[in-house]
């Protein structure tokens, strides 16, 4: 984990949180100057969350250090997204760290539009840059039209897009219909588990975990 948090008590919660889970914290920064991000959540009655993120918080501020330029260097797997990217401080530190990849490392663009945190240059500088890109159903005609490609249904979109990038794969999750993979050996459409839903915050996270494993296998 690569993140930034304040010197706060939710600070010392998250760290002691990723301890218990038995990661690494190493890279984990403390800014003595920004709070720990926060989230409210909202789920609606379908289980679906709304998000009122916090900003000018200390992952706004990710520094770039030696430390993150060592880990760049030995990662087999990098994943970032567009979020992360809305403060000037961080979108670079993001940036350093993707180029400092190797050529063998595979570079994971998660889209994540929320509220405007997001930005034309953003999203076409993140897709140029990953060799996979992954985003939900509500975020294809988005993305689409912010990267000027023309109207599309969404297996052309996605189709268009790795294309148009030289990806080696583009992911389509849709929520309680499965998802959809794209490569250029062809489209694999899954449609999904059904499960009785409870929270669905950070389910597109734990997908992307997943997809990268089987993906480095």
């Amino acid at each position: 984990v690569a993140s930034r948090i304040g010197t706060d008590a939710l600070g010392d919660e998250v760290l002691a949180r990723l301890d218990g889970l038995g990661l690494d914290t190493t890279h984990v920064q403390r800014d003595p100057a920004h709070p720990t991000g926060t989230v409210a959540v909202e789920l609606a009655s379908d289980g679906q969350p709304r998000f009122e993120i916090t900003q000018s918080v200390a992952w706004d501020f990710l520094a770039w250090t030696p430390q993150l330029e060592d880990l760049a260097k030995r990662t087999d797997a990098v994943c970032f997204g567009s979020l992360a990217q809305r403060g000037l401080h961080s979108r670079e530190t993001i940036s350093r760290f993707v180029r400092a990849t190797l050529e063998s490392a595979v570079r994971v663009f998660d889209v994540n539009l929320r509220q405007a945190f997001y930005s034309a240059e953003v999203l076409a500088a993140s897709t140029q840059s990953a060799d996979i890109l992954k985003m939900n159903h509500d975020e294809v005609p988005i993305v689409m039209q912010s990267l000027g490609a023309p109207s599309l249904e969404e297996v052309q979109s996605a189709q268009w897009l790795r294309r148009r990038f030289d990806l080696k794969l583009v992911c389509v999750t849709r929520g309680n219909k499965g998802s959809l993979l794209v490569s250029k050996a062809g489209v694999d459409e899954h449609p999904g588990h059904p499960v009785t839903v409870a929270d669905t915050v950070g389910a597109g996270d734990a997908f992307t975990a997943t997809l990268v494993h089987h993906f480095l296998r």
